[in-house]
């Protein structure tokens, strides 16, 4: 009974990690989803400062293409 028992581990060890995948799969949808409404408020933040710099007068400041020390 010695093969019997492996398989039985082996298959439960398939189940558990399949557990575990969809479980992080289900993470990582809720984090994208996050991610997206993030940058929908950043967008939202860029365009109303915008909005509001050029109703000052003041033009748009040049787009960084490179950080810093990277």
């Amino acid at each position: 009974m010695a093969i019997g028992d492996r398989l039985w581990e082996a298959l439960s060890t398939v189940i558990r990690m399949n557990d575990r995948i969809v479980a992080m799969a289900e993470q990582m949808k809720s984090q994208q989803r996050r991610i997206e409404d993030l940058t929908e408020r950043v967008v939202r933040l860029e365009t109303a400062l915008e909005i509001a710099l050029a109703a000052r007068g003041v033009k748009k400041p040049p787009r960084r293409l490179s950080r810093k020390g990277g």
